[in-house]
């Protein structure tokens, strides 16, 4: 299959594009300039300058393509001011949205993140319950989760609009390559893995994600946690809970380090499951 990756020089596009490769896929890796070297392992992908603001742009990279997976985006409300955040990402989906419903490309990943429904970066977070999951309502309030947030509620008017297509969602939460390291940020960060509860997603384990996404049998537009299953801090996941959000009900296990976000859904629906550390 010839698969689109925008932002392919992203973090996770680069740990993602060579993924998809040995799995036996052709790659086009859109981004906006050109990867300052290609190593050996990726000379057969073709490199696409781009401006995802750009819808003939956005078109004519996605020619000939038959899924999209769209990773382009600011990735958190302060590397550019608010307003440039939220329209560059907001924008950006909509136009691969829009360009694939076009091109007759009918199998699209969009990367969402647990954010969408508020949390690292909000005021006050807020969880009504206790292990997250797709029903849960958002909170959102910064420019970039807000982005997120919309980046899905598009996804399900094109979805509404055009049967044909299928479109998963993917709530990633902070990419790590190891688990160790996303404890010891953890650690030194612990005010912010408060807000977001803990966890990280294993960078392989997001690049299988990606695949299942686009190769699943589903239709319409799902939302799908993609998140390691266990927490990364010492503290029990249930004491962890009732010390600092007491008012929030529990609704599932939480025993010993189960983490606060379900992937029962990617399970069933994509057969997928975060096996990395």
């Amino acid at each position: 299959m010839q698969i689109a990756v925008t932002g392919g020089s992203g973090d996770l596009g680069r740990a993602l594009v060579p993924f998809l490769i040995e799995q036996g896929h052709t790659i086009v890796s859109i981004d906006r300039a050109l990867p300052p070297a290609v190593p050996p392992a990726l000379q057969g992908v073709r490199h696409i300058v781009a401006d995802m603001a750009d819808f003939g742009q956005v078109v004519g990279s996605l020619r000939e393509c038959e899924a999209v997976v769209h990773l382009a985006a600011h990735r958190s409300p302060h590397n550019a001011p608010d307003t440039l955040v939220y329209v560059q990402n907001t924008a950006a989906s909509y136009h691969v949205l829009s360009a694939a419903a076009a091109l007759g490309i009918n199998r699209l990943c969009l990367a969402s993140s647990v954010n969408a429904i508020g949390g690292a970066f909000s005021r006050t977070p807020r969880y009504d319950y206790f292990p997250v999951d797709e029903l849960h309502p958002s909170y959102s309030e910064d420019s970039y989760s807000l982005s997120k947030w919309v980046l899905e509620q598009q996804a399900d008017a094109f979805a509404r609009r055009f049967a044909q297509l299928r479109i998963a969602s993917l709530r990633f939460h902070w990419l790590m390559e190891h688990e160790q390291r996303a404890a010891e940020l953890s650690r030194e960060h612990a005010a912010v893995a408060t807000r977001h509860l803990w966890a990280y997603t294993n960078t392989k384990a997001a690049c299988r994600a990606c695949l299942a996404a686009i190769t699943a049998d589903f239709s319409g537009h799902e939302v799908f946690y993609i998140v390691a299953p266990r927490t990364v801090v010492a503290e029990p996941s249930l004491e962890l809970a009732r010390q600092h959000y007491p008012a929030t009900s529990i609704r599932g296990e939480l025993h010993g380090h189960t983490g606060f976000f379900s992937c029962a859904k990617a399970e069933r629906l994509l057969g997928w499951k975060h096996e990395e550390e």
